[in-house]
């Protein structure tokens, strides 16, 4: 007899399966990253219908199946919806999911990513924080939780930890000014020096409660691209709509 089991994540995509199926990918604190079939979930009056839509986040039963997880029930918690109202907002919230369905896996302990996007879903629906200031934040903190941390703290290559001065993607964070000057590096703003060093060592609760000034962004922006472009292979398909806006 099939194990059920009830976990608490939030939906990554949903995408349909023959004419009355869905197949969701749940992102879950017990259990990581899982596919799921909510069988007849496309069916009139179908109560999973309203639940298996992305970003919704709740407590799932599902029981095991051979190959799969097969959805029992859902209650749901936050369904995120003021974000799916906003067309730059299914963007952004498309992209961070994304992002985590890329890193995670099933039964790996992916908590910490969990709290980041769910805590970043909350800041989008609330409008706090500007956009691109929440994608550099998202892009940094996600990355150092997967085990790809930018070295804030320390000359990446002498290990010196005064005159921090220069940023470079390629050896992985900061250089102190001797080292800074021996590559082509990027020459970091004070400001932007200390938002690395807050993003990579806060808690998620305390991410995203600060901004910065435009010379500021504009560095964060170019420290995110150029750092994905080194550290991550894979082309999100959510970034074509995102980076027409940013």
């Amino acid at each position: 007899m099939s194990q059920e089991v009830t976990v608490t994540g939030m939906i990554l995509s949903a995408g349909s399966v023959g004419d009355y199926d869905m197949r969701i990918v749940i992102l879950t604190k017990e259990r990581g990253r899982i596919p799921v079939f909510a069988r007849g979930a496309k069916r009139v009056n179908n109560s999973f219908g309203a639940v298996c839509q992305p970003f919704t986040f709740g407590e799932f039963m599902v029981y095991e199946g051979r190959t799969s997880y097969n959805l029992k029930s859902a209650k749901v918690l936050n369904y995120f919806d003021s974000i799916k109202k906003d067309l730059e907002l299914i963007y952004y919230g498309s992209y961070f999911c994304e992002f985590a369905s890329y890193l995670t896996r099933e039964n790996n302990d992916e908590i910490n990513i969990l709290k980041l996007l769910y805590q970043t879903m909350r800041v989008l629906e609330k409008g706090t924080v500007p956009l691109v200031l929440v994608r550099s934040i998202f892009e940094i903190k996600i990355l150092a939780y997967y085990g790809y941390a930018m070295s804030c703290f320390q000359c990446i290559r002498c290990g010196k930890k005064e005159q921090l001065h220069y940023f470079n993607s390629h050896a992985g964070g900061v250089l102190c000014t001797d080292c800074g000057k021996k590559e082509k590096s990027l020459l970091l703003a004070e400001s932007t020096l200390y938002t690395l060093q807050y993003i990579i060592s806060s808690p998620v609760e305390k991410l995203y409660t600060f901004t910065v000034s435009p010379q500021v962004m504009r560095q964060l922006k170019e420290i995110c691209r150029d750092f994905m472009a080194v550290y991550v292979d894979y082309n999100f398909k959510s970034l074509e709509f995102l980076d027409i806006r940013d």
